[in-house]
């Protein structure tokens, strides 16, 4: 599976934007494209996942929805002590880094369900309702960990920035939009939304191979602690998912849809919360690990991991 994964288109646009960088070509995207195409892709996840909601009942989701706010409030917990106790990170570095790990990658859940796709897996259609609701509650443990240390800012910014962030907006307004409409509204706007989604997000891997490569830069001077942190995280937590989205009743693809989402690391919404309360916090310390390290490592190997754990646990 790893083999496949690794020559899906998905991932080899990202390989080549990573070329581009490395070659330095003159490669870029036209200023405003990526916004573009990441608004497209996240509207799109969203009213799929509610028109999928709205044939969902309540006991298909509740227990599925009980264990990704477990996973979003654990993780931050233990990533914190870690960052605290083995890196020597002070308190803002440590609960940005915990905040960015309990958050969830929305493009690795577009991987995630490609992989899937490709493989012939059978996934729940309500996993986007399960990403909205995981990317909040890490970035507040995390957040609170700093208050309690008397380190972060005010709330009241901070939940403006998390709530009204695109990804959350997109995701929450496409969930609602697809629920209120079902499946004949998604009929309608299927010929956007949903035939051209696979090459859209060819070309956003293609922006996000040039992005992740820059940020391998700093590795240099990222130290043996974030590289180790940067990989071992995300092979524990994706372990830890994929059982516990076994446990839940996930099927084979929504268990390993789970595993990933529990290894992946945020770099759209955890940062710009970072940004308002952990001001002091060192971005090359956090956008280097979540980006540079954990995007590309979960591109490449974490997510047929997820699914090799997901078959274990079934």
């Amino acid at each position: 599976m790893v083999q496949t994964n690794l020559l899906s288109p998905v991932v080899l646009a990202f390989v080549l934007g990573a070329v581009a960088v490395w070659a330095r070509s003159d490669l870029r995207f036209p200023d405003g494209m990526y916004t573009g195409l990441s608004i497209y892709l996240m509207l799109a996840i969203g009213l799929k996942g509610g028109a999928a909601l709205a044939a969902t009942t309540v006991g298909e989701i509740w227990l599925p929805a009980i264990a990704v706010l477990a996973l979003g409030c654990a993780i931050p917990l233990w990533s914190y002590a870690i960052a605290r106790r083995f890196g020597g990170l002070g308190v803002p570095d440590s609960a940005a880094l915990a905040a960015h790990y309990g958050s969830v990658s929305v493009v690795t859940f577009m991987a995630a369900l490609a992989f899937l796709d490709a493989a012939g897996a059978r996934y729940e259609g309500f996993l986007p309702a399960l990403v909205a609701l995981m990317e909040v509650p890490a970035i507040a443990v995390a957040i609170a960990l700093a208050h309690a240390a008397g380190r972060s800012g005010g709330w009241g910014p901070v939940a403006h920035e998390v709530l009204s962030g695109r990804s959350i907006l997109l995701l929450v307004g496409g969930l609602a939009i697809g629920a209120a409409t079902g499946p004949a509204g998604l009929e309608r706007v299927a010929p956007v939304f949903v035939d051209p989604f696979q090459g859209v997000l060819v070309l956003f891997l293609l922006e996000m191979g040039m992005v992740a490569a820059r940020r391998l830069r700093e590795l240099r001077t990222a130290g043996v602690f974030l590289v180790v942190f940067g990989i071992g995280m995300p092979v524990l937590h994706g372990m830890l998912g994929a059982w516990v989205g076994s446990f839940a009743g996930l099927s084979l693809g929504g268990s390993t849809v789970l595993g990933v989402l529990a290894a992946s690391a945020s770099y759209i919404a955890a940062p710009a919360a970072v940004r308002v309360a952990l001001p002091e916090a060192n971005p090359g310390l956090y956008l280097t690990a979540s980006l540079g390290i954990t995007f590309p490592f979960n591109l490449a190997v974490g997510i047929p991991l997820c699914y090799a754990a997901a078959q274990w646990a079934q």
